[in-house]
Protein backbone atom coordinates (compact mmCIF):
# COMPACT_ATOMS: atom_id res chain seq x y z
CA UNK A 1 0.00 0.00 0.00
CA UNK A 2 1.12 3.51 -1.19
CA UNK A 3 1.09 6.30 1.49
CA UNK A 4 0.19 9.26 -0.50
CA UNK A 5 1.02 12.79 0.71
CA UNK A 6 -1.52 15.55 1.70
CA UNK A 7 -1.84 18.14 -1.59
CA UNK A 8 -1.40 21.36 1.02
CA UNK A 9 1.90 19.94 2.85
CA UNK A 10 5.06 17.75 1.89
CA UNK A 11 5.44 15.05 4.73
CA UNK A 12 8.48 14.47 6.22
CA UNK A 13 9.69 11.16 8.46
CA UNK A 14 7.18 11.87 11.21
CA UNK A 15 4.25 12.21 8.64
CA UNK A 16 4.73 9.23 7.03
CA UNK A 17 5.35 7.29 9.98
CA UNK A 18 1.88 9.36 11.30
CA UNK A 19 -0.11 7.85 8.59
CA UNK A 20 1.54 4.45 8.83
CA UNK A 21 0.40 4.22 12.33
CA UNK A 22 -3.24 5.56 10.79
CA UNK A 23 -3.67 2.79 8.79
CA UNK A 24 -2.49 0.23 11.13
CA UNK A 25 0.54 -0.33 8.93
CA UNK A 26 2.99 -0.22 11.87
CA UNK A 27 2.45 -0.12 15.80
CA UNK A 28 2.86 3.69 17.33
CA UNK A 29 5.52 4.94 19.46
CA UNK A 30 3.93 5.11 22.92
CA UNK A 31 6.41 8.79 22.51
CA UNK A 32 4.34 10.05 20.00
CA UNK A 33 5.19 13.16 19.09
CA UNK A 34 5.59 14.08 22.76
CA UNK A 35 9.30 15.18 21.28
CA UNK A 36 7.76 17.16 18.68
CA UNK A 37 9.88 20.35 19.41
CA UNK A 38 7.49 23.60 19.74
CA UNK A 39 8.09 26.03 21.85
CA UNK A 40 5.18 27.58 23.27
CA UNK A 41 5.47 31.00 22.81
CA UNK A 42 2.80 32.90 20.09
CA UNK A 43 4.44 33.39 16.87
CA UNK A 44 7.17 30.88 17.05
CA UNK A 45 8.05 29.32 13.89
CA UNK A 46 7.98 25.79 15.57
CA UNK A 47 4.12 26.39 15.40
CA UNK A 48 3.66 27.08 11.68
CA UNK A 49 2.97 23.61 10.83
CA UNK A 50 -0.92 24.43 12.69
CA UNK A 51 -1.55 27.12 10.07
CA UNK A 52 -4.00 26.02 7.43
CA UNK A 53 -3.61 27.39 3.40
CA UNK A 54 -6.19 30.04 2.89
CA UNK A 55 -8.05 27.93 0.80
CA UNK A 56 -9.07 24.11 0.44
CA UNK A 57 -7.70 22.31 -2.61
CA UNK A 58 -9.63 21.41 -5.48
CA UNK A 59 -9.22 18.93 -8.53
CA UNK A 60 -7.98 19.93 -11.57
CA UNK A 61 -11.62 19.57 -13.27
CA UNK A 62 -13.68 21.48 -10.15
CA UNK A 63 -11.10 24.40 -9.60
CA UNK A 64 -13.06 26.73 -7.71
CA UNK A 65 -15.28 29.47 -9.13
CA UNK A 66 -17.87 31.72 -7.02
CA UNK A 67 -20.34 30.67 -9.76
CA UNK A 68 -19.87 27.30 -8.62
CA UNK A 69 -19.64 27.83 -4.84
CA UNK A 70 -23.01 29.75 -5.26
CA UNK A 71 -24.65 27.36 -6.69
CA UNK A 72 -23.56 24.41 -5.10
CA UNK A 73 -24.53 26.01 -1.80
CA UNK A 74 -28.71 26.55 -3.52
CA UNK A 75 -28.51 22.78 -3.68
CA UNK A 76 -26.98 22.23 -0.49
CA UNK A 77 -30.42 23.72 1.09
CA UNK A 78 -32.88 22.66 -1.72
CA UNK A 79 -35.17 19.52 -0.84
CA UNK A 80 -35.96 19.13 -4.64
CA UNK A 81 -32.45 17.64 -4.70
CA UNK A 82 -34.14 14.92 -2.85
CA UNK A 83 -36.51 11.82 -3.82
CA UNK A 84 -39.03 12.80 -1.40
CA UNK A 85 -38.74 16.29 -2.08
CA UNK A 86 -38.69 17.28 1.45
CA UNK A 87 -35.07 16.85 2.76
CA UNK A 88 -31.96 18.63 2.12
CA UNK A 89 -28.16 18.31 3.21
CA UNK A 90 -28.45 20.60 6.00
CA UNK A 91 -31.22 18.13 7.05
CA UNK A 92 -28.17 17.01 8.94
CA UNK A 93 -25.95 19.58 8.29
CA UNK A 94 -27.21 22.53 10.34
CA UNK A 95 -24.63 25.61 9.88
CA UNK A 96 -25.66 26.86 13.24
CA UNK A 97 -24.78 23.39 14.97
CA UNK A 98 -21.19 23.42 13.61
CA UNK A 99 -22.34 21.71 10.44
CA UNK A 100 -23.39 18.69 12.39
CA UNK A 101 -26.98 17.89 13.66
CA UNK A 102 -26.86 18.19 17.67
CA UNK A 103 -27.99 14.19 17.95
CA UNK A 104 -25.62 11.83 19.50
CA UNK A 105 -26.85 9.62 16.22
CA UNK A 106 -28.36 10.88 13.17
CA UNK A 107 -32.17 10.18 12.07
CA UNK A 108 -32.29 9.77 8.60
CA UNK A 109 -35.99 10.38 7.23
CA UNK A 110 -39.17 8.55 8.13
CA UNK A 111 -37.43 8.42 11.46
CA UNK A 112 -34.61 5.68 11.29
CA UNK A 113 -31.37 6.42 13.27
CA UNK A 114 -28.31 4.99 11.25
CA UNK A 115 -26.59 4.34 14.68
CA UNK A 116 -23.36 6.93 13.32
CA UNK A 117 -23.29 10.41 14.23
CA UNK A 118 -23.54 13.16 12.22
CA UNK A 119 -19.69 14.53 11.18
CA UNK A 120 -19.12 18.02 10.65
CA UNK A 121 -18.60 19.06 7.04
CA UNK A 122 -16.33 21.96 8.53
CA UNK A 123 -12.51 21.86 6.61
CA UNK A 124 -13.97 18.46 4.75
CA UNK A 125 -12.27 19.87 1.45
CA UNK A 126 -8.78 19.50 3.58
CA UNK A 127 -8.79 15.70 4.07
CA UNK A 128 -7.89 13.14 1.79
CA UNK A 129 -10.74 10.67 2.69
CA UNK A 130 -14.07 11.13 4.05
CA UNK A 131 -17.04 9.54 5.79
CA UNK A 132 -16.75 7.43 9.11
CA UNK A 133 -15.36 4.41 7.80
CA UNK A 134 -13.70 6.12 4.69
CA UNK A 135 -15.20 5.26 2.06
CA UNK A 136 -15.30 8.38 -0.13
CA UNK A 137 -12.23 9.43 -1.27
CA UNK A 138 -13.07 13.09 -2.12
CA UNK A 139 -16.08 15.59 -2.20
CA UNK A 140 -16.97 14.86 -5.67
CA UNK A 141 -17.83 10.85 -5.20
CA UNK A 142 -19.71 11.69 -2.12
CA UNK A 143 -21.65 14.27 -3.63
CA UNK A 144 -22.61 11.42 -6.52
CA UNK A 145 -23.22 8.77 -4.22
CA UNK A 146 -25.20 10.72 -1.93
CA UNK A 147 -27.75 11.16 -4.72
CA UNK A 148 -28.02 7.08 -4.57
CA UNK A 149 -31.35 5.78 -3.80
CA UNK A 150 -30.32 3.82 -0.75
CA UNK A 151 -28.45 7.12 0.32
CA UNK A 152 -27.96 10.17 2.32
CA UNK A 153 -30.92 12.41 0.77
CA UNK A 154 -32.93 9.81 -0.85
CA UNK A 155 -33.14 7.18 1.80
CA UNK A 156 -36.57 5.83 2.27
CA UNK A 157 -37.62 7.17 -1.12
CA UNK A 158 -38.73 5.14 -4.56
CA UNK A 159 -37.62 7.87 -6.62
CA UNK A 160 -34.49 6.96 -8.81
CA UNK A 161 -32.01 9.94 -8.72
CA UNK A 162 -32.10 10.50 -12.44
CA UNK A 163 -35.63 11.10 -12.43
CA UNK A 164 -34.17 13.89 -10.06
CA UNK A 165 -32.36 15.34 -12.29
CA UNK A 166 -35.24 15.12 -14.99
CA UNK A 167 -36.83 17.50 -12.49
CA UNK A 168 -34.25 19.91 -11.88
CA UNK A 169 -33.61 20.09 -15.47
CA UNK A 170 -37.37 21.39 -15.75
CA UNK A 171 -36.48 24.94 -13.43
CA UNK A 172 -35.11 27.01 -16.40
CA UNK A 173 -33.03 29.14 -13.50
CA UNK A 174 -31.09 25.76 -12.66
CA UNK A 175 -30.32 24.90 -15.89
CA UNK A 176 -28.83 28.31 -16.46
CA UNK A 177 -26.82 28.92 -13.44
CA UNK A 178 -25.13 25.31 -14.28
CA UNK A 179 -24.32 26.75 -17.97
CA UNK A 180 -22.38 29.70 -16.17
CA UNK A 181 -20.89 27.64 -13.36
CA UNK A 182 -20.02 24.28 -15.64
CA UNK A 183 -19.98 25.11 -19.52
CA UNK A 184 -21.16 22.60 -21.77
CA UNK A 185 -21.41 19.74 -18.98
CA UNK A 186 -25.17 20.07 -18.72
CA UNK A 187 -27.27 19.49 -14.88
CA UNK A 188 -26.47 15.89 -14.74
CA UNK A 189 -25.77 13.88 -10.99
CA UNK A 190 -21.68 14.56 -11.13
CA UNK A 191 -22.01 18.25 -12.34
CA UNK A 192 -24.57 18.51 -9.40
CA UNK A 193 -21.90 16.71 -7.49
CA UNK A 194 -19.10 18.91 -8.55
CA UNK A 195 -21.08 21.61 -7.20
CA UNK A 196 -22.20 20.56 -3.57
CA UNK A 197 -18.20 19.78 -3.60
CA UNK A 198 -17.25 23.56 -4.63
CA UNK A 199 -19.55 24.65 -1.93
CA UNK A 200 -18.03 22.61 0.65
CA UNK A 201 -14.52 23.44 0.73
CA UNK A 202 -15.92 27.19 1.31
CA UNK A 203 -16.88 25.67 4.97
CA UNK A 204 -13.48 26.05 6.30
CA UNK A 205 -12.04 27.05 10.02
CA UNK A 206 -8.75 28.76 10.31
CA UNK A 207 -9.08 32.07 12.23
CA UNK A 208 -10.02 30.85 15.34
CA UNK A 209 -7.70 32.00 18.44
CA UNK A 210 -5.38 29.40 18.27
CA UNK A 211 -4.93 30.17 14.66
CA UNK A 212 -4.24 33.85 15.77
CA UNK A 213 -1.92 32.90 18.33
CA UNK A 214 -0.01 30.60 16.04
CA UNK A 215 0.54 33.56 13.91
CA UNK A 216 1.95 35.72 17.11
CA UNK A 217 -1.26 37.60 18.58
CA UNK A 218 -0.26 37.15 22.22
CA UNK A 219 -3.78 38.04 23.49
CA UNK A 220 -4.98 35.42 21.74
CA UNK A 221 -4.85 32.71 23.47
CA UNK A 222 -5.07 32.66 28.03
CA UNK A 223 -2.36 30.98 30.15
CA UNK A 224 -4.48 28.04 30.37
CA UNK A 225 -5.04 27.26 26.97
CA UNK A 226 -1.62 27.56 26.29
CA UNK A 227 -0.72 25.32 29.24
CA UNK A 228 -3.74 23.04 27.97
CA UNK A 229 -2.09 23.09 24.16
CA UNK A 230 1.30 21.75 26.10
CA UNK A 231 -0.73 19.16 27.42
CA UNK A 232 -2.59 18.08 24.61
CA UNK A 233 1.08 17.86 23.18
CA UNK A 234 2.97 16.13 25.88
CA UNK A 235 1.41 14.70 28.69
CA UNK A 236 -1.67 13.20 27.07
CA UNK A 237 -0.24 12.85 23.41
CA UNK A 238 -3.79 13.73 21.62
CA UNK A 239 -1.19 14.45 18.42
CA UNK A 240 -0.38 10.96 17.91
CA UNK A 241 -3.86 10.79 15.73
CA UNK A 242 -4.92 15.10 16.02
CA UNK A 243 -2.10 16.14 13.92
CA UNK A 244 -1.78 19.25 12.49
CA UNK A 245 -2.95 21.16 10.71
CA UNK A 246 -6.48 20.33 10.41
CA UNK A 247 -6.30 18.48 13.82
CA UNK A 248 -6.38 14.70 12.51
CA UNK A 249 -4.40 12.44 10.69
CA UNK A 250 -6.87 11.02 7.68
CA UNK A 251 -6.70 7.76 9.51
CA UNK A 252 -8.80 4.89 11.61
CA UNK A 253 -8.81 4.06 15.22
CA UNK A 254 -10.81 2.21 17.84
CA UNK A 255 -10.28 3.95 20.67
CA UNK A 256 -12.03 1.66 22.88
CA UNK A 257 -15.37 2.92 23.31
CA UNK A 258 -18.28 0.67 25.55
CA UNK A 259 -20.29 0.56 22.80
CA UNK A 260 -17.44 -1.59 20.26
CA UNK A 261 -17.98 -4.56 23.42
CA UNK A 262 -21.41 -4.93 22.17
CA UNK A 263 -22.31 -8.21 20.29
CA UNK A 264 -23.53 -6.06 17.29
CA UNK A 265 -20.79 -3.68 17.00
CA UNK A 266 -20.34 -1.34 13.90
CA UNK A 267 -17.12 -2.63 12.43
CA UNK A 268 -16.42 1.03 11.26
CA UNK A 269 -13.48 0.93 8.55
CA UNK A 270 -13.06 -2.90 8.55
CA UNK A 271 -15.86 -2.87 6.21
CA UNK A 272 -13.79 -1.45 3.67
CA UNK A 273 -10.57 -2.72 4.74
CA UNK A 274 -10.82 -6.38 6.00
CA UNK A 275 -7.52 -6.19 8.15
CA UNK A 276 -8.68 -7.38 12.25
CA UNK A 277 -6.82 -3.90 13.01
CA UNK A 278 -9.80 -1.83 11.35
CA UNK A 279 -12.71 -3.66 13.21
CA UNK A 280 -14.25 -1.26 15.33
CA UNK A 281 -11.76 1.70 14.02
CA UNK A 282 -13.55 5.13 12.71
CA UNK A 283 -12.02 7.77 11.23
CA UNK A 284 -10.21 10.36 13.18
CA UNK A 285 -12.65 13.75 13.18
CA UNK A 286 -10.90 17.25 13.07
CA UNK A 287 -11.05 19.26 16.46
CA UNK A 288 -11.58 22.91 14.86
CA UNK A 289 -14.94 24.03 16.03
CA UNK A 290 -14.73 21.16 18.11
CA UNK A 291 -17.09 22.98 21.00
CA UNK A 292 -20.13 23.66 18.40
CA UNK A 293 -20.59 19.64 17.53
CA UNK A 294 -21.34 17.79 20.71
CA UNK A 295 -22.18 15.45 21.35
CA UNK A 296 -18.48 13.40 20.33
CA UNK A 297 -17.18 10.54 19.03
CA UNK A 298 -18.84 7.92 16.01
CA UNK A 299 -21.57 6.80 18.41
CA UNK A 300 -22.58 9.81 20.24
CA UNK A 301 -21.35 8.68 23.97
CA UNK A 302 -19.57 11.52 25.08
CA UNK A 303 -22.15 14.28 25.94
CA UNK A 304 -19.35 17.20 26.73
CA UNK A 305 -15.45 17.77 25.66
CA UNK A 306 -14.81 16.69 29.58
CA UNK A 307 -15.99 13.57 28.94
CA UNK A 308 -13.78 12.86 25.77
CA UNK A 309 -11.07 13.77 27.42
CA UNK A 310 -11.79 11.47 30.92
CA UNK A 311 -12.37 8.98 28.21
CA UNK A 312 -8.72 9.24 26.49
CA UNK A 313 -7.31 9.54 30.21
CA UNK A 314 -8.44 6.24 30.78
CA UNK A 315 -6.87 4.46 27.51
CA UNK A 316 -10.60 3.45 26.38
CA UNK A 317 -13.03 1.56 27.90
CA UNK A 318 -13.38 -1.86 26.05
CA UNK A 319 -9.37 -2.34 25.15
CA UNK A 320 -9.66 -6.29 22.80
CA UNK A 321 -8.76 -4.14 19.95
CA UNK A 322 -7.42 -1.01 20.50
CA UNK A 323 -5.60 1.08 17.83
CA UNK A 324 -1.86 0.94 18.65
CA UNK A 325 -1.76 4.66 18.40
CA UNK A 326 -4.06 4.74 21.39
CA UNK A 327 -2.28 6.24 24.22
CA UNK A 328 -2.18 4.12 27.62
CA UNK A 329 -1.18 5.28 31.14
CA UNK A 330 -1.08 9.05 30.87
CA UNK A 331 -1.00 10.82 34.38
CA UNK A 332 -3.26 13.80 33.72
CA UNK A 333 -4.50 15.89 36.96
CA UNK A 334 -7.62 17.58 37.22
CA UNK A 335 -5.91 20.86 36.28
CA UNK A 336 -4.77 18.90 33.23
CA UNK A 337 -8.02 17.99 31.91
CA UNK A 338 -9.44 21.75 32.24
CA UNK A 339 -7.19 23.10 30.58
CA UNK A 340 -6.71 20.62 27.64
CA UNK A 341 -10.99 21.39 27.26
CA UNK A 342 -9.80 25.20 27.65
CA UNK A 343 -7.73 24.65 25.03
CA UNK A 344 -10.40 23.07 22.44
CA UNK A 345 -12.54 25.57 23.15
CA UNK A 346 -9.93 28.04 21.44
CA UNK A 347 -10.05 25.89 18.40
CA UNK A 348 -13.07 27.53 17.33
CA UNK A 349 -13.40 30.16 14.67
CA UNK A 350 -15.65 32.95 14.69
CA UNK A 351 -18.05 32.82 11.17
CA UNK A 352 -19.66 35.90 9.88
CA UNK A 353 -23.71 35.21 9.94
CA UNK A 354 -24.64 32.47 7.66
CA UNK A 355 -26.98 33.81 5.03
CA UNK A 356 -29.39 31.14 3.91
CA UNK A 357 -29.77 31.01 0.10
CA UNK A 358 -32.69 32.14 -2.38
CA UNK A 359 -33.89 28.59 -4.23
CA UNK A 360 -34.36 28.90 -8.13
CA UNK A 361 -38.08 28.85 -8.70
CA UNK A 362 -39.49 26.49 -10.87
Amino acid sequence: MMLKSRKYRTFNRKDLLAQAIAFGLVAAPMVAQADAGYVYEAGHASLKEWLLPDAAPSPDDNKYSEKRANLGKQLFFDPRLSGTGQVTCASCHFPERGWADGLPTAVRFQGKNVGLATPTIINLGYNDVLMWDGRMPNLEKQGFAGQGKPADINAGSTVEPEVVIERLNKVKAYVKLFEGAYPGEGLTRESVAKALAAFERTIVSRTSPFDRWVKGDKSALTEQQVKGFKAFVEKAKCVTCHLAPNFNDGGFHNIGLKSFGDADHNAGRFKQMKRKSMDGAFKTPTLRDINQTAPYFHDGSAATLKDVVEHYALGGMVKTNLSPSLPQDIALTAQDKDDIVAFMNALTSEQPMFVYPVLPQN
